[in-house]
């Protein structure tokens, strides 16, 4: 598959997340080979907190316009080495990464590739970073991208931004109303 039918198909679920919270996301760098993005939200809850809400509640912020069958409720994240970030709808089920490190309240670490990209080949780590700030927690998405495609995927990193900031942002979200008294 092309460069732009994927894109097109990440992007078919973006134009109405885009209405939802969208993280402060950055490209830091690209190549033919490979990108590193960057999305940061800052949250008024302990990383603990965020932390839970991130493997505990991933159904319940995730948008369900960024899954295989449509129904974020299907999701589970097994915050261990070795776990599973898995979609489950009976018969039909996909492993969309795997747990590498796990350090509750401060990071947890995924490799695989989400969405089109596993189907390329490509692979990537996935860390979900959680710092105490004054008055809550700075959430980091990075996500560094790499492997042989036909395509230039640096092409393909500012789409890939563009969802990682709306998979942020709905945690944030989250996070955010959950702290409202």
């Amino acid at each position: 598959m092309h460069l732009t039918k994927m894109a097109a198909l990440m992007l078919a679920g973006v134009g109405t997340s885009l209405s939802a919270t969208v993280a402060n996301g950055a490209v830091l760098d690209s190549s033919p080979q490979g990108f590193t993005i960057e999305n940061v939200e800052t949250v008024p809850v302990p990383p603990d907190v965020a932390f839970r809400a991130l493997v505990e509640d991933v159904g319940r912020w995730w948008p369900a316009d960024h899954t295989w069958w449509g129904d974020a409720a299907r999701l589970s994240i097994e915050p261990r080495a070795g776990g599973c970030f898995c979609e489950i709808d009976g018969a039909r089920q996909a492993a969309h990464m795997r747990v590498s490190f796990a350090d509750p309240g401060r990071l947890l670490r995924m490799t695989g590739g989400l969405g089109p990209l596993q189907g390329m080949g490509l692979h990537g780590a996935l860390d979900w970073r959680f710092e105490a700030i004054d008055g809550g927690t700075r959430i980091t998405l990075y996500y560094r991208v790499g492997g042989y495609s036909p395509d230039d995927l640096a092409e393909f990193a500012p789409v890939v931004d563009e969802v990682q900031s709306v998979q942020l942002g709905g945690l944030a979200r989250f996070l955010r109303e959950a702290a409202r008294p």
